[in-house]
């Protein structure tokens, strides 16, 4: 151990990574090239737990999910021009879902950039739209600041990535560094790093509007996750009889027992929709009011006042009118509300009672689905069983479109918290796979079960041998409609029957694949399968991944959720409404 002045000579990859063990990073992830060298030997001799991915974009997913379940920021890297470039989608991800990355990328020798060397690109240009900030090493003495400045503003106001760019002759020279030098800020260690509080006349007027309403409602969005604010919002609703409705984004926010839950709107909606439309007074909490949320604007009603809680003020009042803005933190903003309603409870018993009612009504229409016996399996029956066999501590993460829509409107959260995981930032395919990969290391001997659909499957399936070499004993669902489905309804709704293009897929058995990258697999083609099957998984506890491999419809007028689209309105150059 040097003296505590002392110092001592070392690359810049290892002064990189004596800086992220100061940070207490979790497992990183990512695919090694020269400029990077000294970085993984200083990793290795470390021993800094790090994963080699098949895909950048992966590494990404799996950080990104790391991030969402521990608040803490998740951390990959890539090597020179298309390892660099393979990033894009992920960090867009994190970027619009406001998640905790950091992000080493190897940049060209600094001597003979823009000779053409070997992979050069302007990387750092391509990357920079989706990212908060790029930081790039130009002096070696300073790479502990930059790492403190790159976990500084990942986790600081609305979180997102960073990306820190070391070049190739940075990255293998020289640098004397003291002891002194290498040392972390704790408070930037996990999201949100500091916290703001919104003004006190707004909170006042806030409180104001909610006090005299008779029929409130709260819109939850995923800045309540990343807040780490649930606690703060089931208390406030609880207290003062409000009920909370959620994004794709925001499930959890309460149980889905919780007689206040009215469970997703947007798009597709259990009973919140028509609650909204019938509110006067919503309170809009973490929640970005975008397309899906908003059923492509249409909601929430002109009308009705509005109370916008964001930690971005350029958020509040974008696109919707707002009665009161709240810039600040939003378990702060929940905890200042709270506090300023004190005992004012109005008697809300005639609108709870709707509220209960609406819960039972839309519970009995549903259990038929939940309990359907047709074959090919329908969602709703396989989504039943999750909900019947999965304990409430198991993480689930839906791929985007098709798994995500279903999901979300029919998985039950029975724990309060983030467990159900979706990539709603930039809603892409191919993430199922690998944030359950990051989810399941993130929280050792928690039941994760991935879905993906066949065509997200086939974007990742190289990733299974990542989820083997590392442990990662998840369950990965794939819905097999044989088609890019979404795709595929919408173009069943717009063009009619028969007029598809380009969105079939090949008939494959992805269990047999799996067992062929050394995974449990099984296809599953008769529902009363399905339960025995999860229940086998939870059981065995290898380490290994399953995937079930679950033939769903091939009728493109039944693959959209919540509704059949047969009798969808379908409006030109829109979505189904």
């Amino acid at each position: 151990m040097s003296e505590p002045g002392a110092a001592r000579t070392m690359s810049g990859g290892q002064a990189v990574a004596e800086m992220f063990a100061r940070h207490g990073v979790g497992p990183m992830w990512g695919m090694g090239g020269f400029q990077l060298l000294p970085f993984y030997d200083a990793v290795r001799r470390l021993g800094l737990p790090h994963h080699l991915v098949n895909d950048e974009r992966a590494g990404v997913f799996a950080a990104d999910a790391y991030a969402r379940v521990t608040g803490r920021p998740g951390v990959c890297d890539a090597t020179l021009g298309p390892g660099a470039t393979n990033l894009v989608t992920g960090l867009v991800e994190s970027l619009n879902a406001g998640v905790p990355l950091v992000v080493l990328v190897g940049e060209p020798h600094r001597a003979h950039a823009g000779r053409h060397m070997t992979q050069e690109a302007r990387q750092l240009e391509i990357l920079a739209p989706a990212v908060k900030a790029v930081i790039r090493v130009e002096v070696a003495e300073r790479i502990p600041e930059h790492v403190r400045r790159a976990f500084a503003l990942s986790t600081s106001g609305r979180a997102g990535p960073v990306v820190l760019a070391l070049p190739e002759d940075v990255s293998h020279g020289e640098v004397a560094l003291a002891e002194d030098d290498l040392w972390s800020d704790p408070a930037t260690l996990r999201a949100p790093a500091r916290r703001t509080r919104p003004a006190a006349q707004d909170v006042a007027s806030a409180a104001a509007l909610l006090a005299t309403a008779e029929r409130p409602l709260v819109l939850a969005g995923g800045g309540v996750h990343l807040s780490d604010a649930t606690e703060a919002l089931e208390a406030l609703a609880e207290r003062h009889r409000l009920p909370v409705a959620h994004t794709l984004s925001g499930a959890g926010v309460l149980r889905s027992d919780n007689p206040l839950s009215l469970g997703l709107f947007g798009r597709y909606s259990r009973i919140a929709n028509e609650l909204i439309e019938a509110s006067d007074c919503l309170l809009v909490v973490g929640c970005k009011l975008g397309e899906v949320a908003t059923r492509r604007y249409a909601l929430p009603p002109a009308h009705v006042p509005l109370i916008h809680l964001d930690i971005l003020p350029e958020e509040i009042g974008h696109w919707a009118r707002t009665a009161v803005g709240l810039w600040g933190d939003a378990r702060e903003g929940l905890l200042a509300l709270d506090a300023e309603l004190g005992d004012r409870r109005p008697d809300r018993a005639a609108y709870l009672a709707d509220v209960a009612a609406r819960r039972d009504a839309w519970a009995q229409s549903t259990r038929p689905r939940y309990e359907s016996d047709e074959q090919p399996i329908g969602m709703a029956r396989l989504i039943g069983e999750l909900n019947a066999t999965l304990p409430a501590e198991a993480i689930v993460v839906a791929d985007g479109g098709f798994a995500s829509h279903w999901t979300g409107l029919l998985y039950d959260s029975r724990r309060r918290g983030r467990t159900f995981i979706s990539d709603r930032g930039f809603a892409s395919i191919g993430y199922g796979l690998p944030g359950s990969i990051g989810a399941a290391t993130a929280a050792p001997g928690v039941p994760v079960v991935g879905l993906t659909g066949d065509g997200g499957m086939n974007m990742s399936a190289g990733e299974l041998e990542t989820a083997r070499r590392v442990g990662a004993g998840v369950l990965l669902i794939v819905v097999n409609n044989a088609a890019s489905g979404y795709v595929k309804a919408l173009q069943h709704g717009v063009y009619g029957a028969g007029a598809y293009q380009s969105s079939d897929l090949s008939e494959l058995d992805y269990g047999r694949i799996a067992q062929a990258y050394g995974c449990h697999g099984r296809r599953i083609e008769d529902p009363a399968d399905l339960r025995g099957a999860i229940e086998e998984h939870l059981a065995r506890r290898d380490g290994v991944p399953t995937v079930l491999d679950v033939v769903v419809t091939r009728d493109p007028s039944r693959m959209l959720p919540g509704v059949d689209s047969r009798t969808a309105r379908f409006v030109p150059g829109d979505r189904p409404a």
